[in-house]
């Protein structure tokens, strides 16, 4: 206050600093939830219970992206456009219906209930809960009157860790536990003799009761190991973006998973702040991806002018290093290294719609323990090359280090009614034979290892204690009579096979005389020879690129033209006259977006497309400025803004249907994401499209925002000075006098 005021503008002070200090008791009094306070599952939307900021938000939230009768109690970001992420979930393996309650009961006891059931609890009644608070650091916590916490859903985590948030040697995040997911994944903390260390763990399903700790899980990664440790050791991610283990009495002990370059604070300053009402002010969190990968994400406001998580760190760069991602089946790298396909064993199957593989228990070589029948006649051993296998100690029957030859390997399996499968390798030049008895962890890629698989033999199995008949001469005509048929059929089929074989090669001379002595449609593409084109690319030296069905070369023509040629691989299954009338068909089509057909070879077991050239470039608009010209990050961006009309192509003046072209644009993004295991399948792409399956908010991939971040000014710069460069050319080839043009492709307009 001034020195000198009245006494009326003294009185008026004090009654606004009043009204201040009541408006900030009923401020803090408004983000505490009483005794009797409760949600419905139906009132969703506007009945939740948020913290002081509306950071974070307590209540119902679908148990998928669309479902509308499913729900599960969580914790999630409240403010962060697009599909909710949820941090914490109280049922997520039990969602409820529209008609489910959470109530804070008399007792001071959280409960979720269903039709009256109870689904899910705190477990607190008569612990003296007397209020519960959504706090600022995504922690809903329960007090006692003393302010002290009696219950934190940071003490009971799901499949995410968010600043601040402590993980206990008690404590674990588990992905979904699912049977039909064959497993789950868990990050937790593995105890030894002497050590400890952090690790993400491949779960066997709960329902593999009884089995021992070191068989039900299988730990694929691991953080350093710490030794010989006093005091609580807890992981945690930092307020600065750092992740790793604090450890000791006084947790000034600390080991580094992964750290921020500009993180300044360090892992023990965040030990203890988990009740702390604070917002940290970058929005982090660490979450236990469904494929098994521990990821760090971070919120950023501005990518390419859309809003979006952007990973910072994984655990794992190798998807196939991963185990259980192909469920017991073998994992596979593409050619980047960066996207894993799944492979069936023998005796196993893959679930439908999904990537992973299961026990087919009527195929796989496990011994009947109601029969005694040789291993040898009941089952044979199916190798698979190049493969190894994870598996735990449990699993290990016997280790063979004498066995010099790889299928000395598989006979060991053969001849262990136990066994299941066996891995044959080579450890610095000295071989090793692993004999097994249960493969449920997957496999990988390995050069030097063959994996041999137990399945059961073909036909009917004799039993080997059943009544024999000796000296039966009804035996051998039974045999002459099952063999004479076989014999006929197969000279039959024999015979057969070589009159089609006599009439095709006939059909394609007959067929090949007639194409020569006639001219080619006018404009269609022209044929060449097999000579002509290894001229024209210098003998195929200057690979463009490989695809589905067989390599591109660079050529030139002889006016300096340039031009693709592919060579096809793969044999067609139809003959020489389908061939050219496809490519005539083919070479009809003429359409902006699409590089033309000029030619082609069909000579022999030769068969090559001429396509006109077109280098590399996703997919650029020259009309638009430097900012939005790169049209996949441009079409994230309005897709994202809800101003995703302007992606349709400008010449339907609008003429478009605002949900139809939403939902083609997520089906989109969703086919071009970086990992495989993100990509939809046809039959999913489909159902998308008609409208038949909810198709969710896909994230930028990786590649677009890489390129976004990098910037694209010197390519705009590039692309402006050559936009209006085009050629054209005519080829004519004797001894036919067809002709066929080719003409750089266009770029369109949106």
């Amino acid at each position: 206050m001034a020195v000198g005021a009245s006494s009326s503008s003294r009185d008026g002070s004090w009654v606004m600093f009043a009204l201040a200090v009541v408006w900030l008791i009923r401020a803090c009094m408004a983000s505490q939830i009483v005794i009797g306070a409760r949600l419905v599952a139906s009132d969703r939307e506007r009945n939740t219970w948020v913290s002081d900021n509306s950071t974070f938000a307590f209540g119902f939230s679908p148990a998928s992206s669309g479902a509308v009768d499913r729900f599960l109690l969580a914790i999630w970001f409240a403010k962060l456009p697009g599909d909710r992420t949820v941090v914490w979930s109280a049922n997520r393996n039990s969602p409820v219906s529209k008609n489910a309650i959470v109530e804070f009961d008399a007792t001071g006891n959280l409960v979720l209930l269903d039709g009256g059931a109870t689904v899910w609890s705190s477990n607190t009644s008569g612990d003296g809960a007397e209020f519960a608070v959504m706090s600022e650091s995504g922690n809903f916590i329960l007090f006692n009157a003393e302010r002290i916490p009696i219950w934190q859903s940071f003490s009971h985590p799901s499949d995410t860790l968010l600043p601040n948030q402590p993980l206990s040697v008690s404590l674990e995040l588990t992905t979904s536990k699912s049977l039909s997911h064959g497993g789950y994944y868990a990050l937790k903390m593995l105890q030894q003799r002497t050590t400890l260390k952090l690790a993400l763990t491949f779960n066997l399903p709960e329902n593999y009761a009884g089995l021992p700790e070191s068989y039900s899980n299988y730990s694929y990664w691991s953080a350093p190991a710490i030794s010989n440790v006093t005091g609580e050791v807890i992981a945690v991610l930092d307020e600065g973006g750092s992740f790793g283990v604090v450890y000791g009495d006084s947790a000034n002990g600390a080991v580094y998973v992964y750290k921020n370059d500009n993180d300044n604070g360090g892992l023990s300053a965040s030990t203890n702040q988990s009740i702390r009402n604070v917002r940290t002010q970058v929005v982090r969190r660490l979450t236990l991806e469904s494929n098994g990968n521990l990821r760090l994400y971070r919120w950023d406001d501005d990518v390419n002018g859309s809003r979006q998580w952007v990973p910072e760190w994984a655990a794992v760069s190798n998807p196939c290093d991963i185990a259980g991602i192909c469920g017991n089946g073998i994992c596979y790298l593409d050619r980047s290294k960066t996207n894993a396909t799944c492979s069936c064993l023998p005796g196993t199957f893959k679930d439908a719609g999904g990537s992973q593989c299961f026990e087919n228990s009527s195929s796989v070589g496990k011994c009947d323990g109601q029969h005694h029948q040789s291993p040898a006649t009941q089952f044979r051993i199916s190798p698979v090359q190049q493969t190894n296998y994870y598996y735990s100690e449990f699993s290990v029957i016997a280790n063979y280090s004498d066995i010099d030859t790889v299928a000395k390997c598989g006979d060991a399996c053969l001849s262990n009614c136990e066994c299941v499968a066996s891995v044959y390798g080579l450890d610095e030049e000295k071989p090793y034979c692993w004999v097994l008895r249960s493969l449920d962890f997957g496999g990988f890629e390995d050069a030097g290892s063959t994996l041999f698989v137990k399945v059961r033999s073909n036909g009917s199995i004799p039993d080997a204690n059943g009544p024999r008949t000796d000296g039966d001469s009804s035996g051998s005509a039974k045999q002459k009579a099952t063999i004479i048929p076989i014999v006929l059929s197969m000279a039959f089929l024999i015979g057969l096979l070589c009159l089609l074989l006599y009439y095709n090669v006939h059909r394609r001379k007959v067929l090949k005389r007639a194409m020569e002595s006639s001219l080619i449609l006018s404009g269609a593409p022209m044929s060449f020879t097999h000579r002509d084109l290894q001229i024209r690319t210098n003998n195929f030296s200057e690979l463009l690129g490989t695809g589905g069905f067989g390599s591109v070369y660079k050529g030139s023509l002889g006016d300096g033209t340039l031009v693709a040629v592919k060579k096809l691989d793969r044999v067609f299954p139809h003959g020489e006259k389908e061939f050219i009338t496809e490519v005539n068909t083919i070479g009809s089509m003429h359409h902006m977006n699409l590089v033309r057909l000029c030619g082609y070879c069909s000579e022999g077991s030769h068969r090559l497309l001429v396509y006109e050239f077109m280098k590399n470039g996703r997919n650029l608009d020259m009309s638009f400025d430097a900012e939005d010209f790169f049209y996949p990050g441009w079409a994230y961006k309005e897709m994202k803004n809800g101003t995703h009309f302007k992606v349709a192509d400008r010449r339907l003046e609008g003429a478009v249907d605002g949900e139809e072209l939403m939902r083609a644009l997520k089906v989109a993004f969703w086919c071009i994401q970086d990992e495989v295991v993100m990509r939809p399948t046809m039959g999913e792409v489909v159902r998308m499209l008609e409208g038949s399956s909810e198709v969710e908010t896909p994230p930028m991939p990786q590649t677009v925002v890489e390129m976004v971040e990098e910037g694209l000014d010197q390519v705009y710069r590039a692309m402006k000075r050559d936009i209006n460069q085009s050629s054209s050319f005519t080829i004519n080839t004797q001894p036919s006098s067809s002709l066929a043009t080719c003409s750089h492709s266009t770029i369109s307009p949106r």
